[in-house]
């Protein structure tokens, strides 16, 4: 059996604005098509031999947009929610116990661009023997640049398809990492693995065993709430952060690499998604309603207005609803620098979008003055916001499409489009959308206080 186990919790702060820590990369649609990075992972594992469906490590607050994500393609999944960021070895660890200890686990990050599915299967499939025997199997790719923002592998003796590791070497200088393009031998460490849960576990066990204890004690404690498994906090945070690289495969005489060709990128930064992306006659990769002028070797993204340039060279320029990101390319690994202003400022921008998703459906804040906000609403058909009251502020509802059932006190009754009701402070309230198409809703607050923690809940359905 092959498990696929998608690691999905960075935040992905250097391709800020469009990645927020409450709405990361690996959710986002960043290679154009229909897909984002996450549903991308999922769909190059399909038509791999035994498989079976993926299970899913995240934290707690992107929980409802992976399972909504998941969903939208048909697929079913188990999510393992992380309680705290520990790094990849103890995420592993937590889906190795989570899985039937023969299974042999992909291990793969949501947030990587595979240009070629063919060739990455082609490379599981050759893998799939290798971690059979017992080897904890990691995929290195091949070199066409010599990158200096990669570890990399130093490939030892052959083992049919693939090579016993010599080493690993950090992220080299520009002049190593030329001598290692030249003297061939050396692969990009790329962060994907396969190897039997428990092969992991055993050799975790050897090397980093405080953190299989741990992880050991979280599971056993698991409880299941909706469709996820809650592992226990109080335990996991008693767990090392470490890497796997660093726990285990450093350490392990187990180790093997298999070369993997097939237009892999881990989409670390904003150059790095623009060599990912298909580009014009003049090696720009262009998103959204963008005109330009005499710009040449670079990425512009327009999300919600027309964003034009003239006489750009080597620029990113992205645009959202709420922030616009200007940067030379040789420049963009400070928008890390950026972000962590953006905090001491005590802002906002780093952490949300304008256009906020929740389980039941999204809000947009288009408006906001003194004591007023102004917000439309997208409620999913099926799908109900939690039985709340605000006791700093009362809300006006307008009705601009599909059907609402609207609980207010203790009515319940139903508005039409262009039908709008009232919610005077301190009153209980509940918005539900009872029929077969989207529900948008014209909100308009106003009050002393309008902030997102105003809410008492009584009911949630998603156990908010």
């Amino acid at each position: 059996m092959l498990q696929p186990v998608i690691l999905s919790g960075g935040s992905g702060t250097r391709l800020w604005p469009l990645s927020r820590e409450l709405f990361p990369k690996q959710l986002i649609n960043l290679q154009g098509g229909s897909e984002t990075l996450l549903q991308a992972t999922i769909a190059r594992t399909i038509g791999l031999p035994n498989l079976t469906s993926p299970l899913i490590v995240c934290n707690e607050a992107h929980r409802f947009l992976v399972a909504e994500q998941v969903r939208a393609m048909g697929q079913t999944s188990r999510v393992v929610l992380e309680p705290t960021a520990k790094n990849t070895a103890p995420a592993i660890a937590l889906a190795a116990l989570s899985a039937e200890p023969n299974a042999l686990l992909l291990v793969l990050p949501a947030d990587h661009v595979i240009r070629d599915t063919k060739a990455f299967q082609v490379a599981v499939a050759a893998a799939c023997p290798i971690a059979e025997q017992g080897a904890l199997v990691t995929f290195g790719v091949v070199p066409d640049v010599p990158e200096t923002g990669y570890g990399y592998i130093r490939c030892g003796t052959p083992m049919g398809a693939a090579f016993k590791i010599d080493r690993f070497v950090e992220k080299p200088d520009r002049q190593t990492a030329e001598g290692f393009l030249k003297s061939g031998g050396y692969l990009w460490n790329s962060g994907m693995f396969l190897f039997k849960a428990s092969r992991y576990l055993e050799e975790l066990g050897k090397h980093a065993p405080k953190m299989l204890e741990s992880a050991k004690s979280a599971v056993a404690a698991a409880k299941s709430d909706l469709d996820f498994l809650r592992v226990d906090a109080e335990a996991f945070a008693k767990s090392p952060s470490d890497s796997i690289d660093y726990a285990v495969m450093e350490k392990t005489d187990a180790a093997a690499v298999v070369p993997l060709n097939a237009g892999w990128s881990d989409v670390g930064s904003w150059s790095s998604l623009h060599e990912a992306l298909d580009r014009d006659g003049a090696g720009n990769a262009l998103r959204g309603d963008v005109l330009t002028v005499d710009t040449e070797g670079s990425f512009v993204m327009a999300e919600s207005r027309l964003v034009a340039t003239v006489g750009l060279k080597d620029h990113v320029v992205v645009e959202t609803k709420d922030a616009v990101l200007v940067a030379p390319k040789d420049r963009v690994q400070d928008v890390k620098k950026l972000v962590e202003r953006i905090k001491q400022d005590g802002r906002s921008e780093h952490q949300l979008h304008r256009e906020v998703h929740r389980p039941w459906g999204s809000y947009d804040s288009i408006e906001n003055g003194a004591r007023y906000q102004v917000k439309r609403l997208s409620v999913k058909p099926g799908a109900s916001m939690s039985l709340q009251l605000h006791h700093h502020r009362a809300e006006h509802w307008i009705v601009v499409a599909g059907t609402a059932r609207i609980t207010r006190g203790d009515e319940v009754f139903m508005l039409e489009e262009n039908q709008s009701t009232y919610i005077p402070l301190g009153v209980k309230h509940r918005i539900e959308n009872p029929g077969k198409i989207p529900l948008h809703i014209i909100e308009v607050q106003s009050g002393s206080y309008l902030g997102e923690d105003d809410i008492v809940r009584f009911e949630d359905r998603y156990g908010r």
